[in-house]
């Protein structure tokens, strides 16, 4: 009997290639489903990954360490029953093709597990090559059978095996949706083309890990295929700087410090429910308008970034906020958060005020409508309403939107719906 491939999975939508950090069973080892197998570096956060079939690790085909693991490649090699470790596919042979482990957490996009449920709640275990020729065909898995390790349903199985009519013509009515397309590179020049321009000059080659790809390929493609266009606005903080003052010292037996950050996450998730028709992301042929604020918030960590999300944001109060902002941050920095937890929301915020920027244009997140890039609040002389001139804290924003979800008219409310609730704070709470 062959061996069955246990491949390497893909952990998130985004995922290409990951490392292999470390191995949690050995050669030998017994093991069923549920157990975990190994933990996987991707581009964003370290994960494990368990077994969905029960059987014995025959080989360990990746060491532990190794980067640039492509996915669906086999890392291992489970042996049936009876047989022994060591496994190893002889020339000429081939591995019984199956997707032998799933994450612990977060959606998997690809590869599709083995085993499936058939009529009856029954399990089916079939090969990534039978289910796709299964599928062409409007072939109905659960009336063929299996002649491959522990009646998997393999290629040869479904090669002479004919459709029922009812799923043939299921199959022909309903169009498959098309596959997402993956993120490739930014182009230009290569590394050899760029080396020639530094031929004698000293310099430190820094090989790009996944985060840092994964960057550079979601932002060449937001810059190519978004039409950005930026609004700008100022906005006095010091109402806002007063309440919070007041606010944090009543907070303080409790623990809760509130950021200006906390004020601004409300302002926006608040602003959204204002202003829906600005609460929308792009979906290539149609417009989602979301009906909840899950606001993004961009949090800078060594290589790279994440957005973890807030949803609901606009039903949270602010010490709720404040708690789970930073809960999100602190595993952020240790690249400890879940897919689900940085992946969705209509809008982000970028803020590098804490870095003294007076102000900038952020790059929108697709499929994001729009964010916000968020500046210092700086002392700066401003005409009073009675015409005098007084010192205030003003704060630079800009709004980058998506012309293809908002226009101009629509962002510049949007916008002027945040100012109002930076600008009256207590509005905040009502």
């Amino acid at each position: 009997m062959m061996p069955t491939e246990i491949l390497m999975p893909a952990l998130s939508p985004t995922m290409e290639e990951g490392t292999l950090a470390k191995w949690l069973v050995k050669e030998g080892q017994t093991v069923k489903s549920g157990d975990l197998l190994a933990e996987i570096e991707t581009d964003k956060a370290t994960m494990e990954f368990e077994a969905v079939d029960e059987g014995v690790i025959g080989k360990l085909l990746v060491a532990e360490g190794t980067a640039g693991v492509k996915v669906n490649t086999p890392i291992a090699l489970m042996a049936g029953e009876g047989e022994k470790s060591g496994v190893a596919v002889q020339p000429g042979a081939v591995a019984a093709p199956v997707v032998a482990a799933m994450p612990v957490v977060g959606p998997v996009s690809a590869p599709t597990p083995a085993a499936v449920a058939a009529k009856g709640g029954k399990r089916l275990f079939s090969s990534p090559l039978a289910r796709r020729i299964a599928a062409g065909k409007g072939l109905d898995l659960s009336a063929v059978k299996g002649s491959g390790p522990h009646g998997r349903i393999v290629k040869a199985d479904v090669d002479g095996a004919v459709p029922t009519a009812p799923v043939a013509a299921a199959v022909a009515a309903v169009a498959a949706p098309p596959a997402p397309a993956k993120p490739a590179l930014a182009t230009g020049a290569t590394a050899d083309q760029v080396a020639r321009f530094y031929e004698g000059r000293d310099y430190e080659v820094i090989t790009l890990d996944g985060m840092r790809k994964i960057i550079a390929a979601r932002l060449t493609e937001a810059k190519q295929t978004i039409p950005h266009f930026y609004l700008r606005r100022d906005v006095q903080l010091d109402a806002l700087l007063t309440f919070r003052e007041a606010l944090n010292k009543q907070l303080a037996a409790r623990g809760v410090k509130l950021s200006v950050n906390d004020f601004l996450i409300k302002a926006c998730a608040l602003a959204l429910q204002a202003v829906p028709n600005a609460n929308c992301v792009w979906a290539g042929d149609r417009i989602f308008k979301m009906k909840s604020s899950d606001v993004a918030v961009a949090v800078a960590i060594e290589g790279g970034l994440f957005t973890p999300v807030l949803r609901d944001a606009q039903q949270k109060s602010l010490s709720a906020l404040s708690a789970e902002m930073k809960d999100l941050a602190t595993r952020a920095k240790t690249r400890k958060l879940a897919p689900q937890e940085y992946q969705g929301g209509s809008f982000a915020i970028s803020n590098l005020g804490m870095f003294g920027i007076d102000n900038f244009d952020a790059v929108i997140n697709p499929p994001h409508g729009s964010i916000l890039a968020v500046g210092a609040g700086v002392k700066k002389p401003v005409v009073a309403a009675d015409g005098t001139i007084k010192v205030a804290t003003v704060m630079s924003m800009t709004l980058s939107v998506d012309h293809r979800v908002i226009d101009g008219a629509l962002g510049a409310e949007f916008l002027k719906a945040i100012v109002e609730n930076l600008e009256n704070p207590m509005g905040m709470l009502a």
